[in-house]
């Protein structure tokens, strides 16, 4: 599998694969062009690499994180945040890896 590889854009929601899995880590490319989020609050660790796009990131204490290609963010357990933007050109291309 190549990560940049997506089915024709724009797409009409987010796209998630599993990349690889175990009981105790799970690692997904999400592939978004647009799409936003509700508020997660997640029981595990998440790291985030953003290959490709530019996102935000925003926490329920109102910080905002603005992500370009190739940054990467730690969100720890029940840090509640959501993804307010991903960009459509380039799509946002996140590799996430939680534990």
């Amino acid at each position: 599998m190549n990560i940049y590889e997506l089915p024709e854009l724009p797409l009409n929601e987010e796209i998630t694969t599993i990349l690889a899995e175990n009981k105790n880590i799970r690692i997904e490319r999400i592939a978004s062009t647009g799409q936003t989020s509700d508020w997660y609050d997640q029981n595990e660790t998440e790291f985030i690499i953003l290959a490709e796009g530019n996102a935000v990131i925003e926490y329920e204490n109102n910080k905002r994180v603005v992500m370009s290609k190739g940054d990467t963010l730690l969100i720890e357990p029940h840090e509640r945040h959501r993804v307010s933007f991903t960009s459509e050109n380039p799509p946002c291309v996140w590799i996430c890896v939680f534990y």
